[in-house]
């Protein structure tokens, strides 16, 4: 009697999430950008929200919330009903970053991941007059000039960016921190820093411009959009690798289906069959 009764209330919940799915959604969405308007995150944000208004019918509405790293929005995300009306687009600083500092929510338990957006290859790129056009040429020439060569530490993929160029050459930069890429970019091009490790997007007008130069691009293969640059083990210093990322996350507890729905990757009809055959099992 007990499995019967367990296996009837588990038929009706996945009956209630199959049509809640097959409704859903009956109203705007909310996406929530952990900084201001004109980042790249924003951009990411605006670029995918209109993309997904016409499949999910409903608007997809950009609600930006700057502060603490990102760490204010990514809350109210944590706070946010978990009915897949909110979610956010959180990068390396939102997801992964912020994990060293004290905070309200669970980086790895209170969110559900929708989907990856996009990977963004990454770029060292230098002062235009320092003596280095190369990997190997720039660990040469911290090892003969000890403690001259600064780094820009503006987010978290560029402080691991150091700390693994560090951990891979036995050569310490001089970490700089820095509020974003935006600052930092204008004090590269100025030559008040040294290295600065950011978007290929970001860099690449101002390399074409020849106001700054590439060191490598931290992939493991070269890009299409920059076949030219050449990637760090081509330059001297194998493994460094980092790329950016953007991906869609929703508050923890958000129904399958709904997570299915907003990635647009998986049939939400197979991942309910799925999860039907679960139960099946588990009652049985």
């Amino acid at each position: 009697m007990r499995k019967l009764v367990i296996a009837a209330a588990l038929a009706l919940l996945a009956g209630a999430g199959i049509a809640f799915a097959q409704s859903y959604p009956s109203r705007q969405i909310t996406l929530i950008v952990p900084f201001p308007p004109g980042g790249s995150t924003d951009v990411a944000a605006r670029i995918m929200g209109e993309r997904m208004r016409a499949p999910l019918g409903q608007n997809v509405i950009i609600e930006n919330i700057g502060g603490a790293g990102g760490s204010i929005a990514v809350g109210r995300l944590a706070r946010a009903a978990p009915d897949g009306y909110t979610f956010d687009i959180g990068q390396w600083d939102t997801h992964v970053g912020s994990i060293i500092y004290k905070l309200d929510y669970d980086l790895q338990k209170d969110f559900a991941p929708i989907g990856l957006v996009s990977i963004n290859p990454q770029l060292m790129v230098a002062k235009k007059d320092l003596p280095a056009n190369r990997l190997s040429e720039l660990v040469a020439y911290m090892k003969a000039n000890p403690g001259k060569i600064n780094f820009v530490d503006q987010n978290a993929a560029a402080r691991v960016t150091g700390v693994l160029f560090e951990k891979l050459t036995g050569q310490k930069p001089q970490f700089i921190p820095y509020r974003g890429a935006g600052p930092a970019m204008t004090d590269l091009v100025s030559g008040q820093v040294d290295l600065l490790v950011v978007q290929g997007a970001v860099a690449l007008p101002q390399i074409r411009g020849g106001k700054i130069k590439a060191i490598a691009n931290l992939s493991p293969q070269r890009s299409a959009s920059m076949p030219d640059i050449p990637t760090s083990d081509e330059t001297g210093v194998p493994g460094l690798y980092m790329s950016g990322w953007f991906g869609f996350w929703a508050p923890k507890g958000t129904p399958a289906e709904i997570v299915a729905k907003l990635n647009g990757g998986r049939s939400s009809r197979r991942l309910v069959s799925a999860r039907r055959r679960s139960k099946a099992r588990v009652s049985a």
